[in-house]
């Protein structure tokens, strides 16, 4: 009979800890034993008790505070940060969003031709493969310590009869003052989605291991029934609650 393997050093001080939240020994809004002696107690090395930390994120039972360590998460508790979402309609003509924060993209983001997945195809109501404009950008605002992936999709057939057909119009929200020029009043509405990160997004939005995404698409509808426009955000989802207002 084949030998039961030892559990990952991580998962006993990841089940440690949890027991001690769960039972009360570690309150909520308390802090939880640094990295140190976590090391020291169970006899490894501090990436170890990161994973374990990372895992009890992910469960939503622990929060870390830059700077001043790990502390139980009270269920009650509110994030440290509250975005509102949206987009406002400013009286010089401009679209910017509600969050009121200043996103900057890390490179200029540059038209390219896709075909429209399904996905994207059943919200945009267009057949799948159809050709869309399509931007994507890595955007980053607080002078950096905000991160999020932003992309912006515009079939090629809401820009039939315009000078786009022609020439790529530009990502949102610069495409909102374009579109209000070709006559269309908008309205926005949005979807939002929890799911783990690709490798690579969280390379870019340099996520722990463990921490989840928000993942918002933003609908454009113009003056009829089908949509001109769909914006995609993946948001880091570990300490960020959304605000939406009537």
């Amino acid at each position: 009979m084949p030998q039961e393997r030892a559990p990952a050093k991580y998962r006993l001080i990841a089940d440690h800890l949890r027991e001690g939240i769960l039972s009360g020994d570690y309150p909520a809004g308390q802090p939880l034993p640094s990295e140190e002696s976590l090391s020291k107690q169970f006899g490894v090395t501090r990436p170890t008790v990161r994973q374990a930390v990372a895992e009890l994120r992910a469960n939503g039972l622990v929060e870390v505070l830059m700077g001043r360590g790990m502390f139980v998460r009270s269920p009650h508790g509110r994030p440290s940060l509250t975005r509102p979402r949206g987009v406002r309609h400013e009286l010089d003509g401009r679209f910017t969003e509600a969050d009121g924060l200043r996103w900057e993209n890390a490179e200029k983001p540059v038209a390219t031709r896709t075909d429209a997945p399904l996905a994207l195809a059943d919200l945009l109501r267009i057949p799948p493969g159809e050709p869309l404009f399509t931007y994507q950008a890595l955007q980053t605002a607080d002078r950096g310590r905000l991160r999020q992936l932003h992309s912006t999709y515009v079939p090629f057939s809401a820009l039939v009869g315009t000078k786009y057909e022609d020439e790529a119009p530009p990502p949102a929200p610069h495409l909102y003052e374009a579109l209000t020029q070709l006559g269309h009043e908008l309205d926005f509405t949005e979807y939002v989605r929890t799911r783990m990160p690709l490798p690579d997004q969280a390379q870019s939005l340099r996520l722990p291991e463990g921490v989840p995404l928000l993942h918002i698409f933003r609908v454009t509808h113009g003056n009829g029934t089908k949509p001109l426009a769909l914006e995609e955000f993946h948001i880091p989802g570990d300490d960020v609650e959304l605000m939406y207002r009537p």
